[in-house]
């Protein structure tokens, strides 16, 4: 089954908009001329088809935390079900204008991604750090294998050979953040364990799992090595992003946010601009 990604199209002009390009116009000017690393969120890529969790206009939603997947074998089955049928919406997605403006922005380092799709890869982006790892790979938390989730889908496809026609008989599914789709009844699918008996997880941190320390320190000399971070369609709630914005912060290094909405860094932000986050990149990419 196969999931349809809508094509991207950009955002219609509002009255704010006009001021977000004088902001942009003032953002480019600090920018110019010095190496930028971008810190990316989900509203960088809900242009490509792919949901997030906070954006103004998203659907209530409740995040899968740490804790429940390691502490129930049902919860997992109910998590690999969806993962199965919705994994291959976040394959398919395709760079949206934002990724591939950014990709092209003259003096951008690297970006520190907090999301999972690989989108800044297929862009051409160069440098990535996927902060909060991505839905590719899969891992053993007892020995540490990892496959990928193409090989991984080639042993569950015929495991459950007809529970994907059974879920697409009931009509169209709502796609969710974390690489798979809405639906309640999955006791009948069938999942695996790793050859050695661990538990088998997606390479993504969860809610309520630390990032680890190599790559928080990696991402810390990313933004000590910029003269500049800008910060790209996220709302910064949570610490794994905050974090570098603050950092840059204390170092005196100007920051540059672009979101719809308020984030928690804005007091810290040189500049913040609440506009379209595709419209912000082309913008600065053409003026810079």
């Amino acid at each position: 089954m196969r999931t349809t990604v809508p094509a991207w199209e950009p955002a219609a002009a509002t009255p704010e908009d006009a001021d977000a390009d004088m902001r942009l116009d003032a953002a480019a000017e600090l920018l110019r001329g010095r190496r930028i690393v971008a810190l990316t969120g989900a509203g960088v890529s809900t242009g490509s088809g792919i949901p997030d969790y906070r954006g103004p206009d998203s659907p209530r939603r409740t995040p899968m935390t740490l804790e429940q997947f390691l502490g129930s074998a049902d919860f997992r089955r109910h998590y690999w079900a969806r993962n199965h049928l919705g994994w291959r919406h976040m394959d398919s997605a395709e760079p949206n204008a934002a990724h591939r403006a950014l990709a092209r922005m003259p003096g951008v380092t690297g970006v520190i991604t907090q999301n999972v799709d690989l989108l800044h890869l297929k862009a051409g982006s160069t440098n990535v750090l996927d902060l909060h790892g991505n839905y590719a790979r899969v891992r053993c938390l007892s020995c540490g294998a990892s496959m990928s989730r193409h090989r991984l889908h080639a042993v569950l496809a015929p495991l459950n050979a007809g529970f994907a026609a059974r879920i697409a008989s009931r009509g169209a599914l709502e796609v969710a953040p974390d690489a798979d789709v809405v639906v309640d009844d999955t006791t009948d699918f069938r999942m695996i364990d790793c050859a050695c008996g661990g538990i088998l997880k997606p390479d993504i941190v969860y809610f309520g799992e630390s990032v680890s320390r190599d790559v928080v320190e990696r991402a810390y000399s990313m933004v000590d090595g910029a003269d500049a971070l800008l910060a790209l369609g996220t709302s910064l709630t949570v610490m794994s992003g905050l974090r570098f914005v603050r950092h840059a912060a204390r170092a005196g290094t100007p920051v540059v946010i672009v979101n719809r909405g308020a984030t928690r860094g804005d007091a810290l932000a040189a500049i913040k601009i609440d506009c379209d986050v595709a419209h912000a990149t082309e913008r600065l990419a053409a003026l810079l």
